[in-house]
């Protein structure tokens, strides 16, 4: 296999075929010299120069103690650009499968061209942030490997090649760290799944089991100065698949259950434009001021009615004329009358300013609705996101989407998500976070919590060492770059700050899984984070794995490694909700033909394509080394 990238996640990606798949692994990276560590931006405190010097130190004694023979697996090579004869050298045109993991898109697709050229049947699986670009991309050059084998597309060249975007992957998990009780949802190829974070329940209370429960979390998940789970956690961390013996036992923890299973009709387009509604227009005093002259032009009109007796319709009419003073006189007409008519006359004077300052405040509502919002007076409980790159944008629609308030802080007006920010409406402050005032401009003492996304490690330290001199009780979540850095720093915080409740986030180990998984063969649906360990996703041929052919859903259910969740009937031939085996409590969602709570007694054919969860070494332990030699089944 052969990994290109020029970040951490080349290198973990690499890491991860080597260590859970077992897979040789040729990595190619940039030459040293032009891996540079990015600058930091601002005025750095000697607080977080401290820290991140202890920490890499940390790190640095840790990468040390490493055998010699951790590469054993793999050799790396070292390239400026992934060009025609970098990748014949690395061995494409012999692989068996190839990621390109570039922060840049066109670098991406245009080594994947020249691979696919290089080898037809290669498995190609491509970083890519344009969603929309990726799945034309992904039909292209399927039908490049079909066309240059001379063959109609098979099974096989259909999964040939896979866009993921790691930005995809880690958001969920962020946003649901900064929030509690959030949804972590999976969505790809119209299936999607919703998993929920629940807290233990209190004495009397049952807990809600959702359709299975996917995860235990860890034992000090609850307490603010916990450790946060990950693999090395033992007993005290998170249990990815428990059985419902163990559920059982589980007293005190908290719980990742599985809420829905479904097929996802299309997105609904967002409204065209950047016009607000009506109502957002004019302002609240304005509009009671226009209701108001409304009121009093129709009172005068029914007055008039009174003392003319003119039809109600004649006297409103003469009530306008009257108020855009191009009536004649009421020389010859009644006391009544005359005195009616200067009081709309009135009222006409009082309309034309009125009028205007409509005109005003619309002109002025149109004008900012694409520009950038201030913090409103007196917002609290939001969430305070810094930095607008790939992940941060990602984040913020999600937080968008379950309806968090959210203030945005970013130094560089013409970042990738000011434009998503705009559309959104959401509050803006341009600045550098590491000067004074920039935090406190968001409103950080009123917060619910800090999201630190930007792409400079130590900026995202200095913000939250100086978010917690402001509130020492705030909820933060880091961005890191590495993940043995990303711990190091938890550990720190934690024991400076054991009040409050701090988790650090790896995206490279958030979202290196499901590239290793796509690598190997499988059709990775997706990945929900469990604090930090990676649930996986995936859709499976059942043909071909003695796990799972001809035994039952109880009996393929593997606690730790792997469970089957759904069966694709529209894949499988038909057999489902209403087929032999199926029994009554299987149930088909919207006639899309997938069925979800399927009886343990329902006996897996190797016809049937099934959608089950696995953990990393799970899904490694299922798929062999066969998945990437046989395409077919996946």
């Amino acid at each position: 296999m052969v990994v290109c990238g020029d970040d951490g996640l080349a290198h973990r990606l690499a890491a991860e075929l080597r260590g859970v798949y077992g897979e040789q692994v040729t990595l190619v990276v940039p030459p040293s010299g032009r891996r540079v560590r990015q600058p930091v931006v601002g005025r750095a405190r000697a607080a977080s120069a401290a820290l991140l010097d202890l920490v890499n130190a940390a790190v640095n004694r840790a990468g040390a103690a490493e055998p010699d023979g951790a590469d054993s697996a793999g050799q790396e090579m070292e390239a400026g650009e992934p060009t025609e004869d970098v990748l014949a050298e690395a061995g494409v045109g012999r692989a068996a499968a190839l990621a390109l993991v570039y922060d840049d898109d066109e670098t991406n697709i245009r080594a994947a061209l020249t691979a696919r050229r290089l080898n037809p049947r290669l498995r190609l699986v491509l970083r890519l942030y344009n969603r929309r670009l990726g799945q034309h991309i992904e039909e292209l050059l399927d039908q490049a490997a079909a066309l240059a084998a001379g063959e109609a597309r098979t099974p096989a060249l259909d999964a040939s090649t896979t866009v993921l975007s790691d930005a995809d992957t880690a958001a969920p998990a962020l946003a649901a760290t900064a929030l509690v009780g959030t949804s972590k949802v999976v969505e790809t190829d119209g299936l999607l799944l919703r998993a929920v974070e629940r807290q233990p329940p209190r004495p009397g209370e049952v807990a809600d089991p959702g359709l299975c429960t996917l995860a235990l979390l860890s034992a000090t998940s609850n307490d603010p100065a916990g450790t946060d789970g990950s693999e090395e956690s033992g007993d005290q961390g998170p249990r990815l698949l428990p059985d419902a013996a163990e559920v059982a036992r589980a007293t005190g923890r908290g719980t990742v259950v599985l809420e829905q299973v479904s097929y996802s009709g299309p997105a609904l387009s967002a409204r065209g434009g950047v016009v607000p509604p009506f109502a957002s227009l004019f302002s609240r005093r304005l509009r009671w001021s226009i209701a108001g002259l409304a009121a009093c032009v129709v009172a005068l009109a029914v007055a008039l009615t009174l003392v003319t007796g003119d039809h109600p319709l004649h006297a409103t009419y003469v009530t306008l004329l009257d108020l855009f003073a191009i009536n004649e006189p009421a020389l010859e007409g009644s006391t009544g009358e005359q005195v009616l008519q200067l009081l709309t006359g009135l009222m006409g004077l009082l309309l034309l300013p009125v009028l205007l300052a409509a005109v005003l405040e619309a002109l002025g509502t149109l004008r900012t609705a694409t520009t950038l919002r201030k913090p409103p007076r007196g917002l609290g409980g939001h969430v305070v996101l810094l930095g607008l790159g790939k992940i941060g944008t990602r984040v913020l629609t999600r937080l968008r989407e379950l309806h968090i308030p959210v203030v945005c802080v970013e130094s560089d007006p013409e970042a990738r998500g000011m434009a998503t920010a705009r559309r959104l409406r959401v509050p803006v402050v341009l600045g550098d976070v590491t000067q004074e005032g920039v935090l406190e401009a968001a409103k950080i003492h009123r917060a619910h919590s800090l999201l630190a996304l930007t792409s400079v490690d130590t900026t995202n330290l200095e913000a939250v060492l100086y978010a917690r001199s402001v509130r020492a009780d705030l909820r933060v979540v880091l961005r890191l770059y590495d993940d043995d850095f990303a711990t190091a720093v938890y550990r720190t915080l934690r024991a400076a700050h054991p009040g409050a409740l701090t988790r650090s986030r790896s995206v490279t180990h958030l979202s290196a899984p499901a590239f290793a998984g796509a690598m190997m063969g499988r059709q990775i649906l997706g990945a929900i984070p469990v604090e930090r360990r990676v649930l996986l996703f995936a859709a499976v041929r059942v043909a071909g794995h003695p796990q799972l052919e001809g035994r039952t859903v109880g009996e393929a259910f593997r606690a730790g490694a792997w469970r089957v969740l759904a069966l694709d009937t529209v894949a499988s031939g038909g057999r489902g909700g209403g087929g032999a085996g199926a029994g009554a409590g299987a149930v088909d969602v919207a006639g899309a033909g997938l069925v979800w709570d399927l009886p343990d007694t329902y006996v897996l054919r190797g016809s049937d394509r099934v959608v089950l969860a696995a953990t990393r070494r799970g899904l490694a332990e299922l798929l062999g080394r066969r998945g990437v030699r046989r395409g077919a089944d996946a």
